[in-house]
């Protein structure tokens, strides 16, 4: 390739191409943690202070100033951003770059690129165009299937073994790192930012068949400090929900089993995350329950207070989306097959 050429290329072909092509986002650090393309690799032109620095220089003395700028700042660490972009091209010696609009930090890293040899395609706007491509992807209608239930039913092992039957499933709280209680967060590795729990929803979304239906979990709009797309949760809410309704004991059971391995502190920090709601007398009989090591009680305090609230937000959804399935047992897969044959009479 010609030092200093690169080809523009759309959305739809980049992300085509990101199937067999490396993405380079050339952004700030910062801006890459906000939200990035999946499986992007990050190799700034600017780390965030640069960034900063290029960015009042341009308002304060415009363009041509901010460039001298750029150039005296990014100069010396040119040979390490080759460097890195030809360990990640390899022998294809090809890379799809972006940076916020597609402009000249896009267009200076591809002629540093093509120095060493690498063909380039630059998305023509930037990371913004992807992002309007993720929102209106997640803002289109699709069928869906929600599972319910109260906490504690194993909703997410019953998708599981949904999805090992050949059924189209989408984890949602595994997108989010957090499984949806005070308590979810535990175990768990860092959240998302709500921005880029969309473009891991967006990426997994695309793996579907449009024509069947996505079964997915009922989630509220937020899953731990992570929020999810408003018309994709929307959607969600118009979509037909199957509710498995098992007794307080079996999902005792389940949940002992799960959160007891932690140490009594972690318990009372998620106590403490919903103590406004369970109220002063409910949440001191709570704590002294972890603290005396009987964590069974504690867990049915916890529950009393998101069985009520569940049951709450479910008076109010459409009663004809909602199909109850009873059972007497925490089987994942007699329960799985009890969900499946209830979708079968949604026509699903």
């Amino acid at each position: 390739m010609i030092p200093g050429q690169y080809n523009k290329t759309d959305i739809i072909s980049f992300l085509e191409l990101a199937g067999s092509i490396p993405v380079i986002d050339v952004r700030s650090p910062s801006e890459f943690r906000a939200g990035h393309i999946p499986g992007a690799h990050n190799i700034p032109l600017f780390n965030d202070a640069e960034r900063a620095d290029v960015g009042t220089r341009y308002n304060k003395e415009g363009s041509l100033k901010a460039i001298i700028e750029g150039i005296r700042l990014s100069g010396p660490s040119m040979h390490s951003k080759l460097e890195a972009a030809l360990e990640v091209a390899r022998e294809g010696k090809r890379l799809l770059v972006h940076c916020w609009r597609g402009g000249m930090r896009s267009e200076a890293m591809s002629w540093l690129f093509s120095l060493g040899g690498i063909e380039t395609h630059i998305l023509q706007g930037g990371y913004k165009t992807y992002r309007r491509h993720v929102l209106e992807v997640l803002r289109a209608k699709r069928e869906m299937i929600i599972l319910g239930g109260l906490t504690g039913s194993g909703k997410t092992d019953i998708l599981k073994y949904i999805e090992q039957k050949g059924h189209q499933v989408i984890d949602l709280e595994g997108l989010a790192n957090h499984k949806g209680s005070a308590f979810g967060s535990l175990g768990q590795p860092q959240q998302p930012t709500s921005e880029h729990f969309s473009n891991l929803l967006f990426e997994r979304l695309c793996l579907t068949d449009p024509k069947r239906p996505v079964w997915l979990e009922d989630e509220s709009r937020n899953i731990g400090m992570v929020f999810m797309p408003e018309e994709f949760y929307l959607n969600m809410q118009n979509n037909q929900a199957i509710i498995l309704m098992i007794d307080i004991r079996i999902r005792l059971t389940r949940l002992l089993e799960e959160y007891s391995c932690y140490p009594p502190g972690q318990l009372i920090q998620s106590v403490m995350k919903i103590s406004k709601r369970l109220g002063g007398d409910r949440t001191r009989e709570a704590v002294d329950a972890v603290n005396r090591g009987d964590i069974a009680s504690a867990i049915i305090i916890i529950l009393q207070y998101y069985d009520k609230a569940y049951m709450y937000g479910l008076g109010r959804k459409p009663q004809e989306l909602l199909h109850y399935v009873n059972t007497d047992t925490g089987d994942v897969e007699l329960n799985a097959g009890r969900i499946l044959e209830a979708s079968k009479q949604l026509g699903k």
